[in-house]
């Protein structure tokens, strides 16, 4: 039986998009290297072939899913057949590189570890401006699909984040599905995850999200060197959420100037909704800035203590949005503002630190006829990405929090853009994005022993000096 295995799927890495090259490693075993698909089946004892490959020149993807059928090992060697639901992702099994091509993806993995209980998805999206970095978030999906659909999201905008930041990296993550995000994670589930990112070679390097730790960075870093935030004892930075919550306190800033003229938060209303690593540190810097702080999370208990520990209100999780103040801050999970949300928002501004505030892009122009200024979250929580890549030149906390600082003058250029040119800042700071990948992109994806913009022409063999 195998108990564990991966499953990568290219699409359109050459730089020419279409058609799909997929690799499916069984312990050894590796399927024909051409081919279209797409599911993936946890290990089991009643089916202990795992994968099986259709050639890509399908002229369909119904035909492509036609031609999936249940099977045994195949006589002929190299080949593997399996046996794979019609419906394994909710959608049809063509669906995930349907989804690739459309989001400009390079290359997404699953991976899983019937004996450690892993099921990870990894998605690179960008590699234009080096290796992809981005966070490896535990969360219960409701089904695989909406896993994949969360992972090639987020993978995306963290592609635009470090674009628009002025990093030299691309757009990376990972989602591990768990019944629990808040149970602490086991040494197998991590070391198995390791090995799955350090398969990728460092085009992806792993980073803390939703749901880990710096001890559970710690632990992958046993398995693979591609992984960041570790102990500052080896050379990681350790925890990045103070240094997020400081990048979004400074767009913040720029977003009360663009409104008032001036920067100040002292008796600003400003309403955070959610109270975990990241928010708590914000709720911290307003407090300190003489803002009036509210607070909400879906975890009263948390809330309440994170208030009562900086001086801050607390309102309820469920009427948070129909808060009355001058920012609203979502610091939880994205999605938040969609169009049942959005007609509730009583705030004049909205800052804060998730990643995919908006459900949908049209939420923009909803947001700005009402005269609600959105500032785009992948431009304002781009500090803990910052943090990040000061692990690879030799970390420095005070050099961190400058260059976090800068989110400030980059949130006043996308603010001035979309003002000047009628458009809204989300579309502003994508514009952003997109013209320095442009500009400065390899015009092809980061290969595994290429040079970076930090290793002087030199191959990227570690990413921590000295370690």
């Amino acid at each position: 039986m195998v108990n564990s295995y991966t499953f990568v799927v290219f699409a359109g890495v050459d730089g020419v998009g279409g058609g799909a090259l997929v690799a499916a490693e069984l312990e050894g075993a590796v399927v024909d290297d051409s081919c279209a698909l797409i599911a993936l089946l946890p290990p089991s004892p009643e089916q202990p072939t795992v994968a099986r490959a259709t050639r890509a020149a399908t002229p369909s993807a119904a035909r492509r899913r036609d031609q999936v059928r249940m099977g045994h090992r195949s006589s002929r060697p190299g080949s593997t057949t399996v046996r794979v639901p019609r419906a394994a992702y909710g959608h049809g099994v063509s669906g995930v590189t349907d989804l690739m091509l459309e989001g400009g993806h390079e290359q997404v993995v699953f991976a899983a570890d019937g004996e450690a209980r892993l099921r990870a998805i990894i998605a690179i999206h960008s590699t234009a401006l080096g290796p992809s970095l981005g966070g490896v978030r535990f969360w219960r999906y409701p089904t695989e699909h909406e896993a994949l659909l969360d992972v090639l999201r987020l993978s995306q905008a963290m592609t635009l984040k470090a674009a628009v930041a002025g990093l030299h990296q691309g757009g990376g993550k990972t989602v591990v599905l768990v019944d629990d995000p808040d149970q602490p994670h086991s040494e197998a589930m991590l070391l198995a995850l390791g090995r799955a990112v350090d398969e990728l070679g460092g085009r992806y390097l792993a980073a803390e999200d939703v749901g880990a730790t710096p001890g559970d960075m710690d632990v992958i870093a046993r398995e693979t060197r591609w992984v960041t935030g570790v102990d500052e004892r080896v050379g990681g930075s350790g925890d990045p959420s103070p240094v997020t919550a400081y990048g979004v306190f400074h767009a913040m800033r720029a977003v009360l100037r663009a409104l008032d003229g001036e920067p100040l938060l002292a008796g600003r209303r400003v309403v955070v909704q959610g109270a975990g690593h990241v928010g708590s540190h914000l709720i911290e810097l307003l407090a300190g800035a003489r803002a009036e702080v509210v607070v909400a999370d879906v975890n009263e208990a948390r809330a309440r203590t994170v208030a009562g520990e900086h001086g801050a209100s607390v309102v309820a999780s469920d009427r948070v949005l129909e808060e009355s103040c001058d920012v609203l801050a979502p610091c939880a999970l994205g999605g938040v503002l969609d169009r049942g949300t959005e007609p509730r928002l009583q705030c004049r501004a909205v800052c804060g630190a998730a990643n995919n505030q908006l459900a949908e892009p049209s939420v923009a122009d909803l947001l700005a006829s009402r005269g609600i200024l959105y500032a785009p979250d992948f431009v304002a929580n781009a500090g803990g990405i910052i943090n990040l890549a000061e692990e690879f030149t030799g970390y420095s906390r005070e050099r961190a929090l400058a260059r976090a600082a800068g989110i400030e003058e980059t949130m006043t250029r996308v603010l001035e853009r979309a003002r000047e040119s009628g458009t809204t800042p989300e579309r502003a700071a994508e514009e952003l994005a997109r013209e320095r990948i442009e500009r400065e992109g390899a015009g092809r994806p980061w290969r595994p022993g290429d040079p970076t913009a930090w290793t002087d022409g030199k191959p990227l063999t570690t990413l921590r000096p000295g370690h």
